[in-house]
């Protein structure tokens, strides 16, 4: 093998862990393996990986069909739902740690909208050991029913739903501490329409810093996600400024060749803004 074919080893000490990736245990990622995820990672080097399959209380409606529950809370037609076997992925998860000893695995889960369901989380996280808790607020109210967010949004009430997005993101915050990880702050920017105005973050700064405020006081930490448009640099600056003390990294995959998406381009805008590596590998990074 000449100089030209040598493999490079990756060095993972340049790269975060990521907390933020699904597998078959989610009712989105069905084609999803766990194992291929961890060959991923130790391919282009992480030195950590946390897998947080979905778990969702929202009694989902179909077209032509009853709700399951008297609240009807609608999510339109984007994903059939189903609470997260937690037997089911904790036996695959050890099938994986023992697998992959080289590589650090984390169990987790993402709560979708947490503070609607205080009771149905609590009771989930208490079964088993989940190193990595995510919040998301994936819904939104609409006359008295929730919506996937991203469906809401149209070009004419788009600055408007951006802006109760947030205050409904702050609400969360506010009122659940179950969650240690503010997921996707971004979320509703994969949806935003190509029609309205385009996004800028500095038109919800007061919005957008009374959230991470909020996030900072409780000690919480602010996740960086790889999965869609990114949080502008000024949301990273205004939570160092707002007195946010960590950062998580998650691509947010739901297919194994998405692990670690762009990890090392969102380090380097991580670190532009004050933050660094933990001592250890599968610390957050800190200011």
């Amino acid at each position: 093998m000449d100089s030209n074919e040598q493999q490079i080893v990756p060095d993972r000490r340049l790269l975060p862990a990521d907390n933020h990736v699904h597998t078959e245990w989610s009712w989105d990622a069905s084609t999803a393996v766990m194992e291929q995820a961890c060959e991923r990672a130790l391919a282009i080097g992480l030195p950590a990986i946390a897998f947080t399959d979905h778990a969702d209380f929202t009694a989902w409606a179909f077209p032509g069909q009853q709700a399951e529950t008297p609240v009807v809370r609608v999510i339109d037609t984007h994903a059939r739902s189903g609470l997260l076997d937690v037997d089911g992925y904790w036996e695959c998860l050890e099938h994986c740690r023992a697998r992959f000893p080289d590589l650090k695995i984390l169990a987790g889960v993402e709560l979708g909208e947490p503070h609607l369901f205080a009771a149905e989380t609590s009771s989930l996280v208490q079964l088993r050991d989940f190193q990595r808790v995510l919040g998301s607020l994936h819904s939104l109210e609409v006359d008295g029913q929730l919506h996937y967010a991203p469906t809401v949004f149209t070009a004419d009430t788009a600055m408007e739903t951006m802006r109760t997005y947030l205050a409904e993101t702050l609400r969360m915050v506010e009122s659940s501490s179950i969650f240690g990880i503010l997921a996707h702050i971004d979320y509703p920017m994969r949806a935003w329409p190509k029609t309205a105005k385009p996004f800028d973050s500095a038109d919800y700064q007061e919005e957008y810093r009374a959230v991470l405020r909020a996030l900072a006081s409780s000690g919480r930490a602010l996740e960086v996600n790889t999965g869609g448009p990114w949080p502008a640099d000024n949301v990273l600056r205004w939570w160092r400024e707002e007195g946010g003390e960590a950062v998580s990294f998650g691509s947010d995959s739901h297919e194994p060749s998405t692990v670690g998406k762009n990890f090392a381009l969102a380090a380097a805008m991580v670190e532009s803004v004050g933050f660094r590596p933990g001592k250890h590998p599968i610390d957050f990074w800190r200011r």
